[in-house]
């Protein structure tokens, strides 16, 4: 059975985890969402360690809650939806706390993806000087707008997986969007500049 749990689809393993408490099922899911959720909640919460106990988070309420997923959804969108519950709580926690510092001791975390294509060394080092940039000004752009650009333009989701995640309306999806690119593109300016 193991297996053969491998070429199941997300939705056929949620349903396998729902019938018969398979839990090779739930671990084949965490293996699979457990790095793309981490991608997405650090470049929304803009904190490693905050990022890895949300995602934590949100595998435990998925697997508690395993009977409350319905099969007309997409799994990614339940699981990203669980994720973007928690990340927008904890920033509203953020909110409501005391700042006595303005500065961030994480700027220098980074978040390590393994990319497995090959880039000579001098464009290696153009594009983590750039992705190191893009990084800080997506932290500088407006929650709001960050988690829906994060959602698209990182994770590559559809307006309408957007839009189920987050409960807003695809045009509201859009739009905002469309403010988060401008936000990014005027923190960026200045990098091309030669």
């Amino acid at each position: 059975m193991k297996n053969n749990l491998k070429d199941l689809t997300d939705e056929q393993l949620i349903k396998e985890f729902q019938d018969n408490n398979t839990v090779d099922a739930y671990e084949l899911l965490v293996k699979r969402f457990k790095d793309p959720l981490m991608n997405y909640v650090f470049r929304f919460v803009g904190n490693k360690d905050v990022a890895s106990d949300i995602v934590q988070d949100t595998m435990i309420k998925f697997y508690l809650n395993k009977d409350s997923y319905k099969s007309f959804a997409k799994f990614s969108t339940w699981i990203y939806t669980i994720a973007g519950n928690l990340a927008r709580n904890e920033l509203k926690r953020r909110k409501r706390r005391v700042i006595f510092s303005l500065n961030n001791h994480d700027d220098d975390q980074e978040l390590q993806v393994e990319d497995k294509s090959f880039v000579a060394p001098d464009r290696a080092t153009d594009n983590s000087i750039s992705r190191e940039m893009v990084e800080k000004a997506l932290k500088k752009v407006k929650p709001v707008y960050r988690e829906v650009v994060v959602l698209r333009d990182v994770q590559g989701l559809s307006y309408e997986e957007i839009a189920e995640i987050t409960e807003l309306s695809i045009g509201t999806v859009k739009s905002r969007i469309n403010r988060g690119r401008k936000q990014l593109q005027k923190l960026l300016k200045n990098i091309y500049k030669g």
